[in-house]
């Protein structure tokens, strides 16, 4: 007799002596365990712990989910673009912890979810400084904050902004986009009307929009920028 425990996880057959040739029910029944096992090792399920590990630890800011990653001594609040969330950001993530940072990705984008991280790595991590990171829609979110609260960051980062805000801070900023694309003047109009004498921006070959750059060829000139700023 072939015996089958099944748990999703663990999937056992006896080691009875099985008769060969092998009956053609035990030939359908052994079928069926090797689909069973595939199917449970094919589970992607984003529980507490292996959902953690994927995509950062899961929080929550003044009612709003929220990623996190590191315990560095600085801060970074991460804000997505419009088709994005706040898993997209792991790699960036991922590599600014490793250097030495505090990562909160936001999953809204309102000025509430975004004022509860940058409140949260101060208040409750003890972060020296934050810097706001942020892409696309991110982005235009986070400079929407910054013109009503302009302290708000120590640091700002841009990828790709939609438009041109006034009433900012003196603290640095640098402004990201790529050549090709219809917004690549804004980077530029910010870098060059921002209050503060530490303004840059970095204008990269292509066309790709926010967080696409970390899909095109030039995703590590991008990254490289924001790591030494940061650092």
């Amino acid at each position: 007799m072939l015996a089958v425990a099944s748990t999703c996880g663990i999937v056992e057959a006896s080691s009875a002596r099985v008769p060969w040739p092998m009956p053609r029910h035990l030939v359908l029944l052994v079928g069926a365990i090797v689909l069973l096992a595939g199917a449970c090792g094919d589970d992607d399920s984003t529980g507490s712990a292996s959902g953690a590990a994927v995509t950062g630890e899961r929080i929550e800011l003044d009612g709003s989910a929220a990623l996190i990653w590191g315990d560095g001594e600085r801060g970074a609040v991460l804000a997505h673009g419009a088709s994005y969330d706040a898993a997209s950001w792991q790699e960036q993530a991922e590599q600014t912890a490793a250097a030495g940072s505090t990562v909160v990705a936001v999953e809204d984008l309102g000025p509430d979810a975004l004022r509860a991280a940058s409140e949260f790595l101060e208040t409750e991590r003890l972060v020296t400084d934050v810097a706001v990171l942020g892409a696309g829609a991110g982005a235009d979110a986070m400079l929407a904050l910054l013109s009503e609260e302009p302290d708000l960051a120590d640091q700002v980062i841009l990828l790709s902004p939609n438009r041109v805000v006034e009433g900012l801070g003196s603290q640095p900023k640098l402004f990201i986009a790529s050549e090709g694309e219809s917004v690549a003047d804004v980077s530029r109009q910010l870098a060059e009307e921002a209050p503060g004498k530490q303004n840059d921006v970095l204008l990269v070959e292509g066309s790709a929009h926010a967080q696409g750059l970390f899909d095109s060829d030039q995703a590590t000139v991008v990254t490289d920028a924001i790591l030494e700023r940061l650092a």
